[in-house]
């Protein structure tokens, strides 16, 4: 059976991600200063505005509004012919702390375990087809994203302009990646530049730098710029916020999305941090060849430690049943959230470098949910 799939990424210039960055970057400078900080963050930005609001409790003393700006200008919105540029946007703020209602049933105390910081369910996944352990076509889109940010930062392609998007669309045969059907970038740029030679830089410094000739072949469609035009962009020509980006964070749509988003978000949130752990359970499993893709479910109830629910669907490829797997992955991994933040090291200032470019099959060593280190663990279970 032939089947197409097509996974989209953003560059850190997308309103979305823009708001994603300064959340994450908020986040991390609270957490350097108080490891227990309570963040829930959100951010909007617009044409010259970054509106910054949500609950943070915390003994930190931060000056959000500089945050902001830094993270405008190293995204790199620095012209005021963008509309949008880090000296001249208007900065809001409007936060509150934490809900007593919420911190009843998520702080620590005599005899009382962490609780998760929210009801939800999470999902993790990983699959062989890539040595990432990723779905091919988000692979393929984040990179393209990234080199994207790249040519513009290092001036290869100096008109460009800080937002972007990619897509990669992967014809599959009997379940296995075959050649990538379609290639599209869309980058904005400085006005009077013209389409032709967008497309012409875009397919030499962009494209073919990071797709394998391999898996293009005479069918592959190149799309740069379909409108013909993108000069307005950024927040100026979009309003962005956080956590929109929920299915480029992740898989790419290949997998379920369990709906809570990340960016902005301290660690007992477990929308955040049960995502990145069964994200770690996934690869690890995949990596000790108990199946050649799996993916998890869990499930918790605000300011209980412990999961309501785990599920694993190895879609007919685990060594051993799914039921089994369920009891393995109970039995090696602690998935309350005390025992994901340790896990992980989470109550570590880590999470800028996560707002962009996906959570998931990331080499950076700051990603932890990426170690392989439980892999022997596991594979005393295929005896």
């Amino acid at each position: 059976m032939k089947y197409i799939f097509t996974s989209e990424a953003v560059t850190e210039g997308h309103p979305d991600k823009v708001a994603d960055r300064i959340a994450d970057s908020i986040l991390d400078e609270l957490i350097k200063q108080d490891a227990n900080s309570r963040v829930a963050c959100e951010v909007v930005t617009s044409t010259n505005l970054v509106f910054i609001f949500g609950q943070i409790t915390s003994q930190a003393h931060v000056n959000y509004e500089q945050v902001a700006r830094d993270i405008v200008k190293e995204i790199g919105y620095t012209k005021h012919e963008y509309q949008f540029s880090y000296d001249t946007m208007k900065v809001m703020i409007a936060i509150d702390k934490q809900s007593p209602d919420i911190a009843i049933g998520v702080d620590e105390g005599e005899n009382k375990e962490l609780g998760a910081g929210d009801q939800g369910i999470m999902f993790g996944f990983a699959s062989d087809e890539t040595k990432e352990l990723m779905p091919l076509g988000e692979v393929f889109a984040q990179k393209l994203a990234q080199k994207l940010t790249y040519v513009r930062k290092e001036g290869i392609l100096n008109y460009l302009r800080p937002d972007g998007k990619t897509q990669v669309s992967i014809e599959y045969e009997d379940g296995k990646p075959k050649r990538i059907d379609t290639v599209l970038v869309s980058c904005q740029h400085d006005d009077d530049i013209p389409e032709s030679k967008i497309k012409e830089d875009i397919i030499r410094e962009v494209i073919n730098k990071v797709l394998p000739k391999e898996l293009m072949d005479d069918n592959t469609k190149v799309l740069v710029n379909p409108t013909g035009r993108f000069v307005i962009g950024g927040p100026a020509g979009d309003t962005g916020l956080t956590g929109r980006k929920n299915i480029t964070d992740t898989y790419g749509g290949y997998a379920r999305n369990g709906g809570g988003s990340f960016s902005g978000k301290d660690p007992t949130k477990v929308d955040r941090s049960a995502s990145y752990m069964l994200r770690y359970v996934a690869k690890n499993i995949v990596a000790a060849n108990l199946a050649k893709k799996v993916e998890i479910q869990i499930s918790y109830a605000i300011g209980v430690s412990k999961p309501i629910s785990v599920y694993a669907n190895t879609f007919g490829t685990g060594i051993l049943s799914d039921d089994k797997l369920v009891d393995i992955i109970k039995k090696e991994f602690d998935l309350t959230p005390s025992g994901i933040i340790k896990t992980l090291n989470l109550k570590t200032p880590i999470y800028k470098e996560t707002s962009c470019y996906g959570h998931f099959g990331r080499e950076e060593k700051v990603f932890p949910w990426e170690r392989l280190d439980k892999v022997q663990d596991l594979k005393k279970y295929l005896s």
